[in-house]
């Protein structure tokens, strides 16, 4: 694949991503109507079909006109040409500037470790990662962030403490909670 000027891939993907939101979803013709039919397109070819007719009221057909740039054709949002890679002898063949990488999904974890490591080395953008490793990195942030909020709670309490003390103002003592039971009131 010759390499393009990324400008131009980087507006044909934003135009790309505005006419996606304007699409339809093209449905297959009375899928709506039968539980048996599911929505996964399929032309409608009878003589008197409703939608191959393109009669007002039925969904729209598949048309060339709602097709993207093709400088986005077949391209990551990312922008990358993306490229399934089963093992690490397949990261030979891969050009880190125009294409990134999708590890299969038969792919087992050493075998993955592996070609994680050897894509960080050739610098190869991976478009699956991992969620697990995502996922881990968001707990993390969201525990240092709770921890950050307790620490700053407790200083907040400590200052209160010393102003009071400060002020000459003494902190109440703690009543003993009374405890009822059938006999009568217990003190703990």
């Amino acid at each position: 694949m010759k390499e393009q000027n990324t400008a131009i891939v980087e507006k044909a993907l934003k135009i790309r991503a505005r006419l996606k939101k304007k699409k339809p979803d093209f449905v297959r013709q009375e899928s709506w109507r039968y539980d048996r039919l599911k929505e996964n397109w399929r032309r409608p070819k009878g003589i008197d079909n409703k939608m191959r007719r393109k009669i007002k009221g039925w969904p729209p057909t598949v048309n060339v006109g709602y097709r993207g740039p093709k400088a986005a054709r077949g391209l990551h949002p990312s922008g990358y040409e993306e490229v399934l890679v089963h093992n690490v002898d397949e990261l030979k063949r891969v050009n880190p500037k125009t294409q990134a990488v999708r590890i299969a999904h038969t792919v087992g974890r050493r075998t993955r470790m592996q070609i994680l490591a050897e894509a960080r080395k050739k610098k190869i953008t991976v478009l699956n990662v991992g969620v697990r490793e995502e996922e881990e990195k968001k707990e993390e942030e969201e525990k240092a962030e709770a921890e950050e909020e307790k620490k700053a709670e407790k200083e907040a309490k400590e200052e209160k403490e010393k102003e009071k003390l400060v002020k000459g103002e003494k902190s109440k003592p703690k009543r003993k909670r009374v405890k009822e039971s059938e006999g009568g009131k217990e003190e703990q």
